[in-house]
């Protein structure tokens, strides 16, 4: 495998610096080689991030991937999710009485 620049693919575009750091542990961790390309020059800006590989790898990257379960799925499960299954609050706040505006019991 050479390093020549004209080798690199660029391979998918994250919207989330997160989210192409995850995708792009999970290529390294099959085996393939993969350049990250933040999209915003100041450090701590969550940008987005191009990942790049290989042409060798570029078949085998795009088939991994796509075995991924899509972002949307897991909003929409997150959405569908109360706030006690989140564990942001728990069982007992939720099922506690609060005042109105009027003085009276909700």
């Amino acid at each position: 495998m050479t390093d020549q620049v004209d080798n690199w693919h660029k391979l998918v575009r994250y919207d989330t610096n997160m989210q192409g750091e995850l995708h792009a542990n999970l290529l390294r961790n099959n085996g393939i080689t993969v350049s990250l390309q933040a999209l915003s020059a100041i450090p701590g800006m969550n940008s987005g991030i191009v990942l790049w590989v290989q042409d060798t790898d570029l078949e085998q990257a795009q088939r991994i991937l796509s075995t991924t379960v899509a972002d949307t799925d897991g909003e929409m499960l997150l959405d569908k999710m109360s706030d006690a299954e989140l564990g942001i609050v728990s069982d007992t706040q939720i099922n506690r009485t609060t005042p109105d505006h009027k003085g009276g019991k909700t």
